[in-house]
């Protein structure tokens, strides 16, 4: 078998180098770091990205590799990028206008097609791209202009204001049907990792006034379960590896658990009974907004996070409010709240971990120090996304993998089984394990530089496919 083995790796093709020469080994080593690390890229009000309506092409690709390249650094592995924020796209649509936070005119072409940009420059670091959708919002601001194909002009039967917001009734069939195709378009036509929603299914509600749709709070629910449902079983016949996750409000309900307290009751006022999307198997995670510190207990992270940990047997990954380090938001916020919230993450509960920030400009910006702090320590070295294995348990085939070193780096050369979306790269150094690179799994190989360890004793490379399942390792030692 060992020879068969070596002739198949010699027909890889690659030249070896001269120098130190690695082997096939039957060694094991360990499963390969897991852990959901993502951000959130906001582009209503040009929060995150672009920086500015109106800039050139150029310069909005500039800024969006400029992000990722940030987030590769700090070896991350998720953004969750905003794709329709106003009933508007930030990607190549039939059915509704360019988005006016681009070119700064709603229904103008920025020239390109920046989801398609951003998916391509993600891949390329091994960082998956989730589209986030607002499935209701029309409008955060009703004096905004409007194309004649956004939903104001269109199809207004469908829109209600309340206050300066223009919503579409969640209750209008048109309405969920629009949100629906806007949603499958992406999937079927996108090579997107994720769908992701955030808590707007009804407006946050303003003192005195109600929505005006003469529904009743147990109505809207029911309605708004009717979209979630709809949408895990209409993205997973388009594609099933497509990952589906909701960021409701972070507290379900005021008193739970015990202790907690909320102005609002997301589950009264927003239409959202998140727990039970959990606990139905709706969603493939949930990330609620923690968005507080966690102490005093009326709103503390890790009783919330606890809480929900219990709810299903999903992954839920917090959101981290990242950008409120020194911010007027929350004074005084030190950076060490996040590393702590991160390492919360990690501890509470026995599922899958993970955690998103809110939002990639307090990770840009290095509020506090904070991408120094986890670039030394909580992402010192790169991780997976973990695994769906409620949606598959195959693994794809074992890479065929060639190494050699010489002077200051090892090159690898490899050969991929059909299914391969990542490949993951370990090094032994001194007997510990250490996770080295997540690397496209269209690459044919990668060259390792020496680090501050020197040259691995042995490499380990396991291919991954879009479900987040690893094959057997293929293990070279020297």
């Amino acid at each position: 078998m060992m020879r068969l083995l070596l002739a198949a790796l010699l027909s890889l093709g690659a030249p070896m180098v001269s120098g130190q020469t690695f082997r096939p080994t039957t060694e094991k080593p360990p499963m390969p770091a897991r852990e959901f690390r993502g951000a959130w890229v906001a582009v209503v009000h040009n929060i995150d990205w672009p920086s500015a309506k109106g800039l050139g092409s150029g310069t909005q690709m500039a800024e969006a590799r400029a992000i990722l390249d940030r987030m590769a650094s700090l070896n991350m592995n998720a953004v969750i990028l905003q794709v329709r924020p106003h009933c508007d796209a930030v990607y190549q649509s039939s059915r509704e206008p360019w988005s006016p936070w681009l070119t700064g005119t709603m229904g103008k072409s920025p020239g390109y097609d920046p989801l398609k940009y951003w998916i391509d420059e993600a891949h390329k670091r091994g960082i998956e791209v989730h589209a986030w959708f607002n499935p209701f919002r029309a409008l955060s601001n009703r004096s905004h202009p409007t194309s004649s194909t956004h939903v104001c002009r269109a199809a207004p039967h469908i829109t209600k204001r309340y206050g300066n917001l223009v919503w579409c009734d969640p209750a209008e069939g048109e309405t969920r049907q629009r949100a629906m195709s806007a949603i499958t378009d992406v999937v079927r036509n996108y090579d997107v990792d994720g769908v992701h929603l955030d808590d707007y299914f009804y407006p946050y509600p303003e003192a005195g006034k109600a929505f005006p749709d003469g529904r009743s709070p147990s109505q809207r629910r029911a309605i708004v379960d009717g979209f979630v449902k709809d949408l895990y079983s209409q993205v997973k016949g388009a594609k099933r590896w497509v990952r589906v996750g909701i960021s409701p409000f972070g507290i379900w309900r005021p008193g739970v658990p015990a202790g907690i307290e909320a102005g609002l009751d997301s589950y009264e006022q927003l239409g959202a009974d998140a727990r039970k999307w959990l606990a139905n198997d709706w969603v493939d995670y949930l990330a609620p907004q923690l968005y507080w510190r966690d102490q005093p207990r009326k709103q503390s992270f890790s009783a919330l996070l606890s809480w929900w940990r219990q709810q299903g047997s999903r992954p839920v990954w917090p959101g981290i409010a990242t950008s409120r380090i020194a911010s007027s938001d929350d004074p005084g916020r030190p950076a060490s709240e996040i590393t702590k919230q991160v390492g919360l993450s990690r501890t509470i509960g026995k599922n899958w971990v993970g955690h998103i920030h809110w939002s990639v400009k307090g990770l840009m910006q290095n509020r506090g120090g904070i991408s120094t702090m986890l670039a030394k320590s909580g992402y010192s070295e790169p991780a997976l996304v973990p695994p769906m294995p409620w949606l598959s348990t195959s693994n794809p085939p074992a890479p065929l993998v060639q190494a050699a070193g010489s002077g200051g780096e090892v090159k690898l050369r490899w050969k991929l089984g059909e299914g391969t979306a990542k490949v993951a790269v370990m090094g032994r150094f001194e007997n510990k394990w250490h996770m080295l690179r997540v690397v496209p799994g269209r690459s044919a190989g990668v060259d390792l530089k020496n680090g501050p360890k020197g040259m691995p004793d042995a490499i380990s490379v396991s291919a991954v496919d879009r479900y987040g399942s690893i094959s057997p390792p293929m293990v070279l030692g020297r």
